[in-house]
């Protein structure tokens, strides 16, 4: 009896279908285009979850806790008749350092001390981690935003003027957060001797609690100087823009911003616990089981501060494989002017503002940049910040591990905005 081929061909394609089938089910709902390589196993606080036994695989269906964003908070300060600028001849220069999360702080108490002083404000430079890193504060900065909204409470000048002697220019560290009494009893006196004065800013603590200082009270100037005058110029501007909207694209127009960086988490003093025997440092395996457990899914799009892609990273990229950083994200012409300088004092302010501008911010290591950031999402109405903890069970409740700055309304940012 003949052969049909047709028949055969057909029992091909059935046998073939059911074991395509067969192997879909067993990934447990990730596509093959998902999971990249073999499955890991994920240690977290000692307990292993498997990428295959579904005790991190969220609801069918399910897309992710997101939150929307708030628009019922309105800047609260208002600059009073005392607050209006006064003529001076002395002058305040200083300079930004150490990343844009400085920049916030530094900004404020430099005009917190000219305004209280009565003096000139000097546009500042801007200088990066490595000795001669220098850039001018428009290469980061709108000039002109800053001028025109400080205008009302102090006067600035883009440079000193070629009469004032650097010799009589007198150098005084402040702690952030400088009060006006600080200023009148320390700093006052220093100034009316000398005439012109340098400040340096240095962080006793990178808490912004409103409470712990101030008592929860804020000066105006201070919330004008924080909130109200650092922008950043136009093409920079238009590249974060640029790349957000990129990441946007990838699913659903809304992503997740993670402050992790590798070199900060090797540090020895991140692999300790801090209080009470928690973790002050989250690396990339406990942040994917932790927004996974949460809800967010497989196709959830994550931006990454960490400068260039590590091989630890992979496990996050796994289970996201929407996860990038900003040499994956940036626009192909800009990379020669923002990535492959030596200065980064360009990709740290990138990291800043997309951080603020998430729809969620996952702060995976403490510090300045987590409290900054939150600040400046605070101003925006984006409340949605995950402080990372480890989670009991299966599943978690997103609104559970709101960062506490947003969940008791304990930010400084709160006292300027209500």
């Amino acid at each position: 009896m003949g052969v049909d081929l047709r028949q055969v061909v057909a029992g091909i394609l059935t046998i073939t279908m059911f074991v395509m089938l067969g192997q879909m089910l067993h990934r447990d709902y990730f596509d093959a285009n998902q999971v990249q390589g073999d499955a890991h196993d994920i240690e977290f606080h000692g307990s292993k979850v498997s990428l295959e036994d579904g005790l991190v695989r969220s609801s069918e269906g399910t897309k992710g806790p997101w939150m929307e964003d708030s628009n019922d908070l309105k800047s609260c300060w208002s600059i009073s008749e005392s607050d209006e600028a006064v003529s001076s001849k002395g002058y305040v220069t200083f300079s930004l350092t150490n990343g844009p999360e400085y920049h916030v702080s530094q900004i404020t108490d430099a005009v917190m001390v000219a305004k209280h002083l009565g003096a000139t404000l000097v546009l500042p430079d801007i200088r990066g981690s490595k000795p001669g890193d220098e850039m001018n504060f428009e290469d980061i900065y709108d000039v002109d935003k800053l001028v025109k909204s400080l205008e009302s409470v102090i006067k600035v000048v883009k440079k000193l003027p070629s009469h004032v002697s650097l010799r009589d220019i007198a150098i005084v560290k402040v702690p952030t957060r400088v009060a006006e009494d600080y200023i009148k009893e320390h700093i006052s006196p220093i100034f009316k001797s000398k005439g012109n004065i340098r400040v340096t800013t240095y962080f006793p603590s990178v808490n912004l609690r409103k409470s712990s200082l101030d008592g929860g009270e804020t000066d105006p100037v201070s919330c004008l100087a924080m909130f109200g005058s650092l922008e950043l110029q136009p093409g920079v501007n238009e590249l974060v823009e640029a790349m957000i909207q990129r990441l946007k694209k990838k699913s659903n127009g809304r992503f997740i911003a993670i402050d992790l960086r590798v070199e900060i988490l090797e540090k020895k003093n991140c692999r300790e616990t801090g209080a009470g025997g928690s973790k002050t440092c989250y690396n990339a395996q406990e942040i994917a089981v932790f927004l996974r457990k949460l809800g967010f899914d497989g196709d959830t799009t994550i931006y990454l501060t960490q400068p260039r892609w590590e091989s630890s990273l992979n496990i996050l990229k796994d289970i996201f494989p929407k996860t990038f950083t900003k040499e994956a994200i940036m626009p192909a012409e800009k990379k020669s002017k923002y990535l492959e300088l030596e200065n980064s004092e360009y990709e740290n302010v990138i990291d800043f503002y997309i951080s603020s501008r998430s729809d969620v911010f996952v702060p995976a290591i403490p510090g300045l940049f987590y409290a900054n950031t939150v600040g400046k999402r605070i101003a925006l109405g984006k409340p949605q910040v995950l402080v990372p903890a480890e989670i009991s069970g299966t599943s978690g409740l997103s609104t559970d591990y709101i960062s506490p700055y947003i969940s008791k309304k304990n930010h400084l940012a709160y006292s300027c905005f209500c």
